[in-house]
Formats: C-alpha cells, sequence, structure tokens
C-alpha cells in the first residue's frame, strides 16, 4: 500500500484528535470531548496535517509498521479495522463514494468535540464512543 492508498483510509470522523486519558492502573483509555487545537471541529479534518507533528509534539503518525499498537483507535476506525484483519465499515467513504457518510452514519465528532480553551476539565468530558448509529450506504431511499 502506498502513502496516498494509506492516508485514503482516514473516514474523516476527527476521534483520534480528541484528547485521551489513560487510566494508569488498567491502561483502559477514555475518549473526551477535547479536541485537539488542531482540528477544524466543523469539517473534522486538521488545520495544519502536513506539520502537525511539528506543532503537536504528542501527535501520533500512524504507519502501517505500527498497526499492532491501533488498539487506541476507535473501534470504528479504519486503520484499526485493517490492523485486525476486518473489512472497512459500510458507510466508510471508499465504499460509499460520499465524503459525509462518517457523519450521516453518526460516527464523526462534529456535534460532540469542544475546542480545548472552552474545557475546565477534561475529566467531566469523558464520552463513551458508539459505533454507527445508523448506517447511511443509499440516500435515495
Amino acid at each position: 500500500m502506498d502513502h496516498n492508498e494509506w492516508e485514503s483510509l482516514c473516514d474523516g470522523c476527527g476521534r483520534c484528535c480528541l484528547h485521551k486519558l489513560e487510566d494508569a492502573d488498567n491502561g483502559e483509555v477514555y475518549y473526551t470531548r477535547g479536541a485537539c487545537e488542531l482540528l477544524d471541529i466543523a469539517a473534522c479534518r486538521c488545520t495544519d496535517y502536513q506539520n502537525r507533528q511539528q506543532r503537536m509534539p504528542n501527535c501520533v503518525q500512524l504507519s502501517v509498521e505500527q498497526a499492532q499498537y491501533f488498539d487506541w483507535l476507535p473501534s470504528t476506525c479504519a486503520y484499526r479495522l485493517l490492523a485486525e484483519g476486518e473489512d472497512l465499515p459500510l458507510w466508510h467513504p471508499l465504499i460509499t463514494g460520499d465524503p459525509d457518510s462518517v457523519v450521516k452514519a453518526g460516527v464523526s465528532v462534529k456535534d460532540i468535540a469542544k475546542p480545548l480553551p472552552d474545557i475546565t476539565d477534561l475529566t467531566d468530558e469523558i464520552i463513551l464512543l458508539r459505533d454507527a448509529i445508523k448506517v447511511a450506504v443509499d440516500d435515495s431511499k
């Protein structure tokens, strides 16, 4: 898989751009509503993708070589699914041809993320990420 093919796997949900908290006792990862300052919440895209690692040192560069470590990614993430030998979900933009299918499926953080300056305490913003609420494969119905 070349770099462009790899990058095309991103469904644009923005879930990986949410701040996460890890339980020091059991290693469990909790997602919060707090969004990375580079995330355009409405578009669910990084505003400076090319320079994100320089600007945000904790930003993780996902690569095929690191696939065994993708268990912290959401269960709906294409990178994680492929690393686990699973298929892409039916709502994935590569399957539907619709970049908004991730929003229609209820997987995007568009309506749940908050800018970090608006948050006082991340522990008050812990959320449970759900799998797709609905599958938006065919809008013609």
